[in-house]
């Protein structure tokens, strides 16, 4: 569509080019055409369609003589085929020429006449021992269509003839190639491409082989490696490839060096290429990126759509490539390392043999090609095809030698699956391809220790379990194995296997972060995509458990019993009008009941404090990881950069390393956080627990606390000055009697200060303090149908004073049949968490200077807290690949368990402790 041309039947009088042409019709006398179009000539055997003369086969078409001169009349000069000159006009029937070797060899002439058979091009005797009839078909197994190729039709038999008669190098490149082309597909039954080429194969071991290569026959190329059980594995698995690698100084970006020997259709070999430039690769991209595929250790993706009339277009011809791997000995020699092909289109005997997972069953093979848009034409060679074949995916493996052999891989091996398209719309049609180059090893060892590991743990897990379950037995004050009984182990045991699951992954992936990124001689390559499943089970697992566990210590945590003993006695009498009488009675001044909202305002405060600060801790974590650039070497790489070119190319993530490299900040940042908190602020700045422990003696108020039915802790607050209803200045003085050592120690026992405790209590106590929290709560029971509201606040305000004296007379020791008694925990109570003294006439105070009554507050779980927040953020970002999401939805998390822990939290104090819900701020 670029410029004008005469008719058929015109001639040129004049053409400039583009449109500017003029044409001139020639006369009835003369109505061809020259070839070159500039004049009329008489055509003596007609005319072709375009205009011209016609001449027959092996004629040339003469229209000037030897000087230039144009004739009047064309000739049709006939090639001489005899045996004194085996002439024959070329394919432009421009010239003669001496015809094909073949035609003289059978016919001694340059017809190929009955009984000789021409075929492809080429003739050959009857009398000659020919290779079977070849079957010109191409089964594309994937659409289920098996199609007469015209190209088979064509060169199949010739090809297969002049390379079983003649060694051919040629002709058994091109049957070569049309077995690849049929997917190197073999049957015991069939004569189509590869089973002439297996044939031949077969009976020409007579011409040897080639470098020691038992599958390479002379003159033959090397298609398989032989199908024998087994084969591959020997082949992938017993050879080491004969170099060392390490990431070591000038080799930390050492390359492979791929090199393609590349062959056209009809068996022409090309060139050689290097693989780097993106030889194999069908998705554009930069030179610097299509290269970064053959660094060596890097993991490499690359995945994109292609329109089908783009592929049309770059790949009307295969080119077909045998791969091999250059490596240098020791004294700077080159050599050469083929590199086998495992082709997963493959059928033996209608069977796909190279799916599975068995490299016995593997049938590996050398040859392959990118596109074929050429089988699958059943018509005309120059038309469209009905059905092309596409390399959609093609992965390079390169698989690390034995441990004990370090720096050594295996052969590495190309994996080949083909797509088949039937041709409709190439403008609207698509394929995804894929090219990729993986690093593995043999993981069944550190599966084995995982497993060994998680049977060891797991098993200490259920013996923990169950003490814990014995202890909570004890403190539950019941001896009978129950439903509850079974239920509480299962969930201790969920917080333990939770731990258990932790410390596993957690070491895995630091494991892999470690070894991985820091070797010199390569030892490790990192699990595979489809190897870190069970990993990411592991922490799915973990994060469950762990779920569970902290639901269970929250449902604990809101549901202790709680009560907080006011010492403050009144001072002197007051005034009081009797109702209903009309007198009026001298009564004790009333105590002031604000020191016991303020006390109780306090702990609604401290019951969601932590020993780290969530909020920067999730902050650290998202600028070491996104700023810093701590998430680079969470990529699949061999390099320990933090900071990587927007020009380079980006390795795909590694779950396990992801995981690794965030685990670890996280718990390096809390662990300084810890250190940060306990050895400066809270020495210096401000210690909330000891504040408040401070705090309630100065209020001359205890706190009695019941975590469990028979066990809990008290903190003694009685003031050592007697009262703490005072103005400024007694409230001074006291504290400057205090510093001075002029009063007696806070402790709960005469000359100690020691005022924390656990306690184990008896059941008589247990049942006479049910029996009066029962009023101090029968308002939410059937007490709430009596008569009046004001009779339910005096009877709650009775069970308050009666509760409040109770507790105070049975620290007070006034209760000689519900006494106390007060020691130490031996260290071996201490570790197993549980008391081996069971208080059955006296209940039993343990000093316990850890104060442990954190335990019913966020502060004394700080464990289970973090070890939540690292699953929940690792299980966000092993879903979403985003750590900035993970981020956020953990502090989120933080945020929703914080507000239901203070808000139920504050209705189960103001239950159990009377204080008005209304003052809890």
């Amino acid at each position: 569509g670029l410029s004008c041309v005469c008719q058929p039947g015109f001639r040129m009088v004049s053409n400039n080019g583009g449109p500017s042409i003029i044409c001139e019709k020639c006369p009835e006398n003369k109505s061809g055409v020259t070839k070159d179009g500039w004049n009329c000539i008489t055509c003596p055997k007609g005319l072709t369609s375009e205009g011209k003369c016609r001449c027959l086969n092996n004629e040339i078409l003469v229209e000037r003589s030897i000087d230039g001169i144009l004739l009047n009349e064309a000739l049709c000069i006939q090639c001489n085929g005899s045996e004194q000159s085996f002439s024959t006009s070329d394919a432009l029937g421009n010239r003669c020429v001496r015809c094909g070797q073949t035609f003289i060899n059978a016919s001694k002439s340059c017809d190929c006449n009955s009984p000789n058979i021409l075929t492809g091009g080429l003739c050959f005797s009857a009398s000659e021992n020919l290779p079977p009839k070849g079957i010109a078909t191409v089964r594309f197994g994937q659409i289920g269509i098996t199609l007469i190729s015209a190209w088979f039709l064509k060169n199949l038999q010739a090809s297969a003839s002049a390379c079983w008669l003649y060694s051919n190098l040629t002709a058994c490149q091109a049957l070569a190639n049309m077995c690849v082309m049929n997917m190197n597909s073999l049957s015991s039954s069939n004569t189509d491409a590869c089973g002439l080429f297996q044939y031949i194969y077969a009976n020409t071991a007579r011409l040897g082989i080639v470098h020691s290569i038992s599958f390479w026959r002379h003159n033959l190329p090397w298609l398989y490696y032989g199908d024998q059980p087994g084969l591959a594995s020997q082949v992938l698995e017993t050879t080491h490839f004969p170099t060392r690698f390490s990431f070591e100084g000038t080799s930390k970006d050492i390359k492979l060096q791929f090199i393609a020997a590349s062959f056209d259709t009809e068996g022409n070999f090309l060139k050689w290429q290097s693989l780097e430039g993106g030889l194999l690769q069908l998705c554009p991209d930069t030179q610097t990126k299509l290269n970064a595929a053959y660094v060596f250790g890097t993991t490499y993706e690359q995945n994109c759509k292609i329109s089908i009339s783009k592929i049309l277009v770059d790949f009307a011809n295969p080119i077909f490539y045998d791969i091999f791997l250059q490596y240098n000995d020791d004294e700077g020699q080159q050599y050469l390392w083929d590199v086998p092909v495992l082709n997963l289109n493959l059928q033996y005997n209608e069977m796909f043999v190279n799916q599975g997972s068995n490299m016995n069953n593997w049938l590996l093979t050398r040859r392959f090609f990118l596109v074929d848009a050429l089988s699958g034409k059943d018509n005309d060679l120059g038309k469209l095809p009905r059905i092309i074949r596409i390399a959609s995916k093609i992965t390079i493996s390169v698989r690390l030698a034995t441990p004990t052999q370090k720096g050594t891989i295996y052969p590495p091996l190309i994996t080949v699956a083909y797509t088949d398209v039937l041709i409709q719309n190439p403008d609207t049609q698509s394929v995804m391809v894929s090219f990729s180059v993986i690093y593995e090893m043999n993981q069944s060892e550190a599966q084995i220790q995982t497993d060994i590991a998680l049977g060891v743990l797991g098993g200490l897990a259920v013996l923990w379990s169950l003490l814990k379950t014995a202890g909570w037995k004890r403190r539950t004050g019941s001896s009978m194995i129950d439903l509850q009984t079974v239920l509480k182990f299962l969930l201790f045991y969920a917080g333990d296997l939770a731990n258990v699951f932790f410390i596993i992954t957690v070491g895995t992936g630091i494991y892999w972060l470690v070894f991985f990124k820091a070797q010199q001689f390569v030892s490790v390559f990192l699990p595979l995509a489809s190897q870190e499943e069970d990993f990411v089970t592991y922490v799915g697992c973990a994060f469950s458990l762990k779920a569970l566990q902290l639901l269970h210590k929250l449902v604990s945590q809101l549901t202790v019993d709680i009560f907080f003993i006011d010492w403050e006695r009144p001072k002197g009498k007051v005034l009081k009008a009797v109702e209903g009488e009309g007198v009026i009675k001298s009564a004790a001044a009333p105590v002031s009941i604000w020191r016991t909202y303020f006390i109780a305002n306090e702990w609604n405060e401290i019951q969601t404090v932590r020993k780290i600060n969530p909020l920067f801790q999730v902050l650290a974590v998202l600028f070491f990881l996104e700023v810093v650039g701590f998430s680079s070497l969470a990529l699949m790489d061999s390099s320990s950069s933090l900071t990587r070119s927007s020009e380079s190319y980006v390795a795909p993530w590694s779950r396990v390393l992801r995981f690794g490299v965030s685990a670890a900040l996280w718990l390096a940042i809390a662990f300084l956080q810890i250190i940060y908190f306990a050895v400066f602020y809270e020495r210096f700045v401000e210690d909330k627990i000891t504040q408040f422990i401070d705090l309630c003696c100065m209020s001359n108020i205890s706190v009695f606390l019941l975590s469990h039915s028979c066990f809990g802790y008290y903190i003694h607050g009685r003031s050592v000055h007697g009262h703490a209803d005072t103005n400024m200045e007694e409230m001074s003085m006291n504290l400057k009697r205090e510093a001075e050592n002029l009063c007696s120690q806070r402790g709960l026992l005469p000359n100690t200060d020691v005022q924390t405790f656990q306690i184990s209590i008896s059941r008589k106590m247990r049942l006479q303090y049910d029996r009066i929290h029962e009023t101090l709560t029968r308002k939410r029971g059937p007490a709430r149908l009596l008569d009046s509201s004001a009779n339910t606040f005096e009877q709650n305000t009775k069970a308050y004073n009666t509760m409040n004296k109770f507790l105070g007379s049975f620290i007070d020791h006034v209760h000689k049949e519900m006494d106390y008694i007060v020691k130490d925990k031996l260290l071996l109570e201490q570790v197993l968490g549980m008391e081996f003294m069971e208080p059955i006439e006296k209940s039993i105070f343990y000093n316990d200077e850890r104060h442990s009554f954190t335990d019913v507050l966020y502060y004394g779980n700080e464990t289970t807290l973090l070890i939540f927040d690292i699953l929940f953020f690792s299980v966000v970002d092993l879903a979403s690949q985003s750590f900035v999401l993970a981020a956020i939805l953990t502090y989120l998390q933080q945020e929703i368990f914080r507000f239901i822990r203070n808000t139920v939290g504050q209705k189960n104090l103001a239950s159990k402790t009377l204080v008005d819900e209304r003052f809890l701020i």
